[in-house]
């Protein structure tokens, strides 16, 4: 596997953990404890992480020629809980 794959793998889990903890500790916080600060806090470093991952995609999408629909998955699977870690078991399968 080329170093390019093993760092979209590397954000994708980084961006997959941010998420999660965006969804289910700071969103939590915000709206049963009124705190908005992890929201704002872990927010913006989720989207500084989500814009890595998908630059790292289109540079894996150009250098390793991948299909179209490969690309549209993997973008896809940033968007949903949980996904980036399949994505992740998907890629390492490949190995």
């Amino acid at each position: 596997m080329t170093t390019s794959i093993k760092l979209l793998r590397v954000i994708g889990i980084i961006e997959g953990i941010s998420y999660l903890v965006l969804l289910f500790i700071a969103m939590p916080f915000k709206y049963f404890a009124g705190y908005s600060g992890l929201v704002q806090s872990f927010g913006m470093i989720h989207g500084v992480l989500f814009l890595l991952f998908v630059l790292m995609l289109v540079i894996v999408w150009f250098r390793h020629r991948w299909a179209f629909l490969s690309v549209l998955g993997a973008f896809m699977a940033s968007l949903l809980p949980f996904g980036t870690f399949v994505l992740d078991a998907r890629l390492r399968k490949k190995q």
